[in-house]
């Protein structure tokens, strides 16, 4: 402070940020001292100097033991009761348990940091956020393994909850009808490290794998339309669950979310997504019952695809075909029109009959799921945006930045992480942990 004030009679003013720097530390330092002068836990009485250990026995009190933990106002010191079981030779820390700081010197306040930072930006950039807007000094592994450690403990609960619906306990939940119920999925590479794409082929012929597919699920609802009639997503409902794992482990994490945020009440149900084979095996297992439908703009892009390879670096032909066959058959749903066009394409190029025939039988085995005129007389979506747009935001903005490559588990981790956080339950879930 003094400094900050005689530089005001050096250069005739006062340095706000200087002040603001220099009063945050005083205070930090002034807090990390009461902190510390209040987690000085005394020696037991004589009553308590012998506690249950988990092989069956009791442990007694040996001493004071102090241990430093860095707070959300710096590093402080606490001193508390040390005991150990003469039968299994475990020492207990009870302090430690009582303030959630058993094997870690970060207090809780301090990991929460942790957790919401590295969920959102790499782990260095969480680092430099921790001491620019708090004055910690952190590592970036530290910053690291809390989130990941977070991430991994949340995962465990949503497993947790995977196994009550397998075991059909899953609770009721009350509340109002739900007019529109819409679930979306589908999936992105992650870029892993070498082990985890071991044996696994990669998108070129004789190359290998260089990521893993995360697939990514959104609930959201609808409950009104505009003045043109298309559909409009009721604000803040859309949440999210993710993770690197076969469909069927998908399937059952999508369906919990589902059931948590009303399935049972939705009066009507749709269920969007690509031509993926996938897509469609739960929607039939998890979701039977609601409306299918085949993103719009996907289904155009097939179209692209096949014409590129009929009539490539010719844009007027590709132009000319677009215009009657996806205007006048697709978008109108006239499919079965569309796959009979497609299937009278000729040519004596193997690779493009065989992208004809591809996409001759997509059209056709997804013909019900494109009525699009059909579904947008019930003011229904028939596009995915939001779950294209989820890839970007969940999944790719946080795991396939430059230069990164990771674990399964860590992506996993931090994914459970992020869709917690993104979903508005990590405060509900930061609250609840110590009691779970």
């Amino acid at each position: 402070m003094r400094v900050v004030f005689q530089g005001r009679h050096k250069i005739g003013r006062v340095d706000m940020e200087a002040l603001e720097t220099a009063v945050r530390s005083a205070m930090h330092r002034a807090g990390a001292a009461a902190v510390s002068e209040l987690l000085q836990f005394p020696a037991p009485v004589d009553q308590q100097r012998s506690i249950p250990c988990g092989c069956g026995q009791r442990a007694h009190y040996r001493e004071l033991r102090s241990k430093p933990v860095l707070t959300t106002v710096g590093m402080v010191t606490v001193s508390r009761p040390y005991y150990l079981c003469p039968h299994c030779h475990v020492g207990q820390f009870p302090a430690d348990v009582e303030l959630d700081i058993e094997n870690t010197e970060a207090s809780p306040g301090v990991r929460r940091m942790q957790a919401l930072v590295g969920q959102e930006a790499p782990f260095d950039h969480g680092r430099e956020q921790m001491k620019l807007l708090a004055d910690l000094e952190v590592t970036t592994k530290a910053v690291e393994r809390t989130a990941e450690a977070i991430g991994d403990d949340i995962g465990r609960g949503e497993q947790q909850e995977i196994q009550r619906a397998i075991q059909l306990d899953l609770p009721i939940v009350i509340g109002e009808p739900i007019p529109i119920f819409y679930i979306e999925m589908d999936g992105t590479g992650v870029p892993v490290v070498n082990k985890e794409t071991e044996g696994r082929k990669g998108k070129t012929d004789g190359q290998p794998a260089h990521t893993r597919e995360a697939k990514l699920g959104c609930v959201f609802t609808q409950t009104a339309c505009d003045e043109e009639g298309f559909a409009i997503r009721d604000a803040g409902s859309t949440t999210y669950v993710g993770a690197i794992e076969t469909a069927e482990e998908f399937g059952k994490r999508l369906y919990v979310e589902a059931w948590k945020r009303g399935w049972s009440r939705a009066q009507k149900k749709v269920v969007i997504g690509d031509g993926a084979e996938w897509i469609w095996n739960l929607a039939e297992q998890h979701f039977p019952g609601a409306v299918q439908i085949v993103d719009l703009y996907h289904a155009r892009q097939h179209l692209w695809d096949l014409l590129r390879k009929l009539h490539p670096n010719d844009e007027a032909k590709q132009k000319a075909w677009i215009r009657v066959h996806q205007k006048r058959l697709l978008d109108k749903g006239k499919i079965e029109k569309l796959v009979a066009a497609i299937a009278s394409l000729h040519s004596s190029n193997p690779e493009v009959a065989d992208k004809i025939r591809l996409e001759a039988d997509y059209f056709h085995r997804n013909a019900d799921r494109m009525r699009y005129p059909k579904f947008r007389a019930q003011h229904l979506f028939v596009g995915s945006g939001v779950i294209e747009a989820g890839c970007k935001a969940v999944i790719g903005s946080r795991l396939k930045r430059s230069g990164m490559f990771w674990t399964v588990r860590g992506a996993n981790a931090i994914l459970a992480l992020r869709c917690c956080h993104l979903n508005g339950r990590f405060e509900d879930y930061w609250e609840t942990r110590r009691a779970a």
